[in-house]
């Protein structure tokens, strides 16, 4: 059985796949930050979505990386999950 860093070493000599991976690394770093600040503060998908006056699709939608979500709602989360919101260029 090959562990995930292996694995994702093989699939990264695919171009194709490489291309997509490194396409989707800003949704997913996103939903990274927003399920590990959601779990810390004790909040299911559902009640975070209730404090955002949203849907608990669009946190799903977020946080499974299938979106982009606004600055305004990023600032949002931030503000309800008592953090703040930080964005840089590397």
């Amino acid at each position: 059985m090959l562990d995930w860093n292996t694995y994702k070493k093989q699939l990264m000599k695919n171009p194709a796949f490489k291309k997509a991976y490194e396409e989707s690394e800003v949704e997913y770093q996103i939903a990274r930050v927003i399920i590990k600040a959601r779990i810390e503060n004790g909040y299911t998908q559902k009640q975070l979505a209730k404090k955002l006056n949203t849907k608990q699709s669009v946190i799903s939608r977020v946080e499974n990386a299938k979106t982009i979500p606004s600055i305004s709602f990023l600032k949002r989360v931030a503000g309800v999950l008592d953090t703040s919101l930080q964005v840089q260029f590397r």
